[in-house]
C-alpha cells in the first residue's frame, strides 16, 4: 500500500511539472504578445499572428488518474481546476493583449491612407458608380457603354483609377447590409473579357463574403475564414515591396487575412465587386470611406 501511494505521488509530481510547463508556454505567449505590440515590422506581426491564435495542445487533465483512493483523485481534482483557472486567466489577458497589438498596428497602417475612386472605363455595364466614384452597386440592366480593352464584360467588377507599383498603401470600403462582396487588389495584366478566378495565379489578392456569412480568402484553393462578427467596413493594405496584402475589420480592430510572400512585378489596382443585387437583398453599395481613426 506503502509502494502504491509514494508511486502515486511521483506521478502526480511529474504531472505538476507537465502542468506548470503548459503555464510557462502561456506566459511566453504573453510575453511575445507585449514585444510585439512595440514592434514597426508589419510583416514580422502577421507571421507570427496565427501562431498566437492557435489554441494551445495543453493535456486534458480530466482523463487522468492516479490509483491511489481519495487523495489521488483529490490531487487530480486539484490540478485539473487550477488548470482550468490559469488557462482562463492566461487566455484572457492573452485575447486582450493580441487585439490591442492588431489594433495598434491597424492605427500605424492607416497612416498610408490613399485617395481611392473607382474607374468607369473599367466598370462592367451592369454596374452603377456614384458622381463621385466613391460608391458603386449592381443595376438591374446593363448599359450602352463601350467594349473597351479596360472594360470587365463578364466579371461583376470595377478597379480603382489609382495605380501602385512601389511602396505601401491602404484604403477602407464601407460593406454593410451586404450579403456577397469581393474586395482587394489585381495588377494591371489580367483577364477582363471572360470568366475568371479570384487567385492570386490570375493576378487577383482578394478576400470575398457569399451568402451573408461566408468569408473565404481566394488563395488557390480558398481558404475558409471564421469570424466573430459580421464586417462593416474592411481595411485593405498592400506592401508592394514586402509582397504583403492584409485585410482588417475596422470596426472591431482585428485582422481578417494575409497574403504574404508574393512577387509583384506590375502595378497594381484596388479591386471592388459588389456582386449581383439580387433583388433588394443585396442591393448595398461597396462605398469607398475616409479613413479615420476609431480608437
Amino acid at each position: 500500500m506503502e509502494e502504491k501511494q509514494k508511486a502515486a505521488e511521483r506521478k502526480a509530481e511529474g504531472l505538476i511539472k507537465e502542468l506548470e510547463q503548459e503555464i510557462s508556454v502561456l506566459k511566453r505567449r504573453d510575453t511575445v504578445l507585449e514585444q510585439l505590440s512595440h514592434t514597426e515590422k508589419q510583416l514580422h506581426l502577421l507571421q507570427i499572428y496565427s501562431s498566437m491564435c492557435s489554441p494551445s495542445h495543453t493535456k486534458n487533465w480530466t482523463e487522468i488518474s492516479i490509483n491511489t483512493g481519495v487523495s489521488g483523485d483529490t490531487v487530480m481534482t486539484a490540478l485539473s481546476q487550477l488548470q482550468q483557472t490559469l488557462n482562463k486567466k492566461l487566455t484572457k489577458s492573452l485575447n486582450y493583449k493580441l487585439k490591442k497589438t492588431v489594433s495598434t498596428e491597424l492605427k500605424r497602417i492607416q497612416q498610408y491612407a490613399v485617395d481611392v475612386t473607382l474607374d468607369p472605363d473599367t466598370a462592367h455595364p451592369y454596374l452603377i458608380l456614384s458622381a463621385d466614384g466613391k460608391q458603386v452597386t449592381h443595376g438591374d440592366k446593363q448599359q450602352n457603354l463601350p467594349d473597351t480593352p479596360q472594360r470587365f464584360n463578364w466579371c461583376i467588377c470595377v478597379l480603382g483609377k489609382q495605380s501602385f507599383s512601389s511602396g505601401r498603401f491602404y484604403y477602407e470600403v464601407q460593406v454593410r447590409g451586404k450579403t456577397d462582396w469581393s474586395l482587394g487588389v489585381a495588377r494591371e495584366n489580367i483577364n477582363r473579357k471572360t470568366e475568371i478566378t479570384l487567385t492570386p495565379q490570375n493576378g487577383f489578392w482578394t478576400v470575398i463574403l457569399r451568402n451573408e456569412n461566408q468569408y473565404d480568402a481566394c488563395e488557390g484553393p480558398s481558404v475558409p475564414l471564421t469570424l466573430r462578427e459580421k464586417v462593416e467596413v474592411v481595411g485593405v493594405f498592400v506592401d508592394y515591396e514586402e509582397g504583403l496584402v492584409s485585410f482588417y475589420d475596422v470596426k472591431s480592430r482585428s485582422h481578417i487575412y494575409s497574403f504574404t510572400g508574393q512577387t509583384f512585378t506590375e502595378e497594381l489596382y484596388p479591386f471592388f465587386s459588389p456582386c449581383f443585387s439580387e433583388g433588394a437583398k443585396n442591393s448595398a453599395p461597396l462605398i469607398i470611406s475616409p479613413v479615420c481613426n476609431t480608437e
